[in-house]
Parts: structure tokens; C-alpha cells; sequence
């Protein structure tokens, strides 16, 4: 008999990894920009289809403290705790797929080496998403979020790294609507590592070029990381980042659904949604009498 496939749903509001106060000017308190992901994720949670999953939430604080780096990674102590509490929670729910719905980019993560694992490293990673998140500790922005990919490959910060049971290759790795590195380093970086990556335009008429880098890598299975940020700001504005002459959105659902036709598809990331009116509207109704 056939075992039966478990999928679970994880909500991860993790919004230490990011230092975004600058972007988000439209919201007047920057405490409630800094965890705009939080609200975020209840959003994606809210919004996303009631299919029966299993739900589990990560525990994360939405208390403001003095917000240091410590060893180049902002708020880093605590992105270790709640790296080890999503860890832990998947180990005793022991999921086959996942989709987490963050959150910042760095809730990829924890689910994404859990799965690597325990499929044997026998997974590819598509990272869609505007920035190839491939910084290091040290680099002038500490925020983890963009130390993702980095972190998945096994590079970072040792006390996080610790946390993960597994890392992903490069050459498993394709980088999808790819079109802000930020700084020349950043694209070296990507060249040294051998990373391959996709524009938008690589994209936008078919998924050909998807199909065939997945047809090379060798793995059966596929994790996907959909930063919301990857999307045109001329049609929504979703996430933080706006960079212009992105991926529309009938072509990212078209690239994933093209993805799973092609892999067993384990996991799914939706991160770095940013409610920015939807904050505003909570402040106000916050503010109003008999509420």
C-alpha cells in the first residue's frame, strides 16, 4: 500500500532578517514597518485556499529591542532560536511537503534543508526572486534575508549554519526573475559560486530555459522560493523591494505550475509580503472608539 503524502502548512512571520525601515516611508511608526512581514504572513495565511493542511506556526517575537549585529547578522541570536524552533517542529511533525508563507526571504531556510535532507539532497532549489540573496556576514547590509541562498549553501554565520542538517550545491540552485545584484560584488560573487540565473525576459514568453536547467541538475524533486518582490511594481506592488521591469504575475504562476509538471514538487516559499496599506488601516481601526 501506498504511503500517503503529507503536505503541511508553515506560517513563519520571521521579520528580524530584514532592515527595511527606509522603504516602507508610507508607514509612519517604523516599528510597525519592521514587522509589516508579520502581519504579512497572517495576510498570505488568510488569503491562501482553506484546503484541510495541517498548520503550524513558528514562534517568533514581535518585540522591538535594541536591534544589534552580532557578527554581521542583524537580530542574529534571535534568528537562531527561531531557526531552531521551525527545525524542531518540523522534525516531530515530519512533513513530506511543505509550503511556508512568510516572512522574510530567510524562512526559506530552515524547510528547504529539512527537505534536502531528508530526501538525500536529491532536491533543486529555484530561487525566484529580484535579488539573488547570496550576501555574507560582514557585507554592508547585515540583514539574513539576504544571506539566504548563501545560507543554503552552507555559508554564513557559523551559529545559524549549525542549526541547518543539511546544504544545498550550487549547481543545484537557479536564481529566476533575477534583475538587482546592488553591487558589482555581489554578481562576482554569484560568478564564483557558479550559480546560473534567469531575467525576467528569460522568462516571459515560456519556461523553456527552466525546463532544461531542470532536466540538467539531475534531482527529482524541486523546493521553490517565490519572493514577492520578483513581481512588476507597474502591476502590484506586493513585497518591499520595486525594482522595475519585473515578472508579471500570470508568468510566475505559469514558471510554477511549469516547474511542477516537470519535479515532484515538495516545497513552496511565498515571502517577503510587505500589507503596507493594510498596516496603515490596522493603525487606524486601532485608534477608533468602541474598537
Amino acid at each position: 500500500m501506498e504511503k500517503e503524502t503529507k503536505t503541511i502548512r508553515l506560517i513563519y512571520p520571521q521579520w528580524q532578517g530584514a532592515n527595511i525601515v527606509k522603504l516602507i516611508t508610507e508607514v509612519e511608526n517604523p516599528d510597525d514597518a519592521s514587522r509589516g512581514y508579520v502581519l504579512g504572513a497572517q495576510l498570505l495565511n488568510f488569503l491562501a485556499p482553506d484546503n484541510g493542511q495541517e498548520t503550524l506556526t513558528v514562534p517568533v517575537s514581535t518585540e522591538i529591542t535594541d536591534r544589534k549585529v552580532i557578527d554581521g547578522v542583524l537580530d542574529r541570536d534571535i534568528i537562531v532560536r527561531q531557526t531552531r524552533a521551525a527545525l524542531n517542529m518540523l522534525q516531530v511533525s515530519n512533513p513530506d511537503k511543505i509550503v511556508t508563507l512568510g516572512g522574510e526571504c530567510s524562512v526559506s531556510v530552515a524547510p528547504f534543508t529539512y527537505l534536502a535532507q531528508k530526501y538525500k539532497n536529491d532536491v533543486a532549489l529555484i530561487w525566484i526572486d529580484a535579488h539573488p540573496d547570496i550576501t555574507l556576514p560582514g557585507d554592508i547590509y547585515p540583514g539574513f534575508h539576504a544571506m539566504a541562498v548563501t545560507a543554503c549553501m552552507g555559508y554564513g554565520d557559523t551559529k545559524i549554519l549549525a542549526e541547518l542538517p543539511t546544504r544545498f550545491t550550487p549547481s543545484n540552485i537557479l536564481l529566476v526573475g533575477l534583475r538587482n545584484w546592488e553591487r558589482e560584488e555581489i554578481k562576482e560573487r554569484q560568478k564564483q559560486y557558479g550559480i546560473k540565473h534567469l531575467t525576467p525576459k528569460d522568462v516571459a514568453q515560456n519556461s523553456d530555459a527552466i525546463k532544461t536547467w531542470l532536466k540538467s541538475c539531475g534531482a527529482s524533486k524541486v523546493v521553490i522560493h517565490f519572493d514577492m518582490d520578483v513581481l512588476d511594481p507597474a502591476e502590484i506592488i506586493a513585497a518591499v523591494g520595486t525594482d522595475p521591469d519585473g515578472m508579471k504575475m500570470e508568468e510566475v504562476i505559469r514558471v510554477i505550475k511549469d516547474i511542477a509538471a516537470e519535479k515532484e514538487l515538495v516545497g513552496l516559499t511565498i515571502a517577503e509580503p510587505m500589507p503596507r496599506t493594510a498596516i496603515r488601516i490596522k493603525n487606524m481601526l486601532h485608534q477608533l472608539p468602541l474598537l
